[in-house]
């Protein structure tokens, strides 16, 4: 599975396309991880006070189809507040929305920090 944070209006965007958010574009591919761990890491660093809400998309690998490749990649530069050498996995070409398989909420503490994932209702 991988795992993609994501401001919820941007998954709601283009409904009948495949995802393919601003990253792709600019970066070339698109931003995730593998485990639910290192999704509230990844939440916590880049999304502290997003504009709107944020959920992560959960990705089923097996339905990105043959021309979408996955790699699971050293960040660098390495961002700030992670282990040097940190892998992240690449998600390389749109995604097909059936292979998004559950949307998860993020829920807060008190102090703002994400503190864990629950599907979204």
């Amino acid at each position: 599975m991988i795992y993609h944070v994501a401001p919820i209006e941007r998954w709601r965007s283009n409904p009948d396309r495949p995802y393919a958010p601003a990253s792709l574009q600019r970066d070339g591919f698109i931003h995730g991880v593998a485990d639910e761990e290192m999704t509230l890491r990844v939440a916590n660093a880049f999304f502290r006070n997003p504009p709107s809400p944020v959920i992560a998309l959960v990705i089923d690998e097996a339905g990105l189809g043959d021309e979408v490749e996955v790699r699971d990649e050293k960040a660098v530069p390495t961002p700030p507040g992670f282990d040097d050498g940190v892998v992240f996995r690449h998600v390389y070409g749109p995604i097909d929305r059936s292979a998004v398989v559950a949307l998860l909420d993020l829920e807060r503490d008190e102090h703002g920090r994400y503190t864990a994932l629950v599907p979204r209702r």
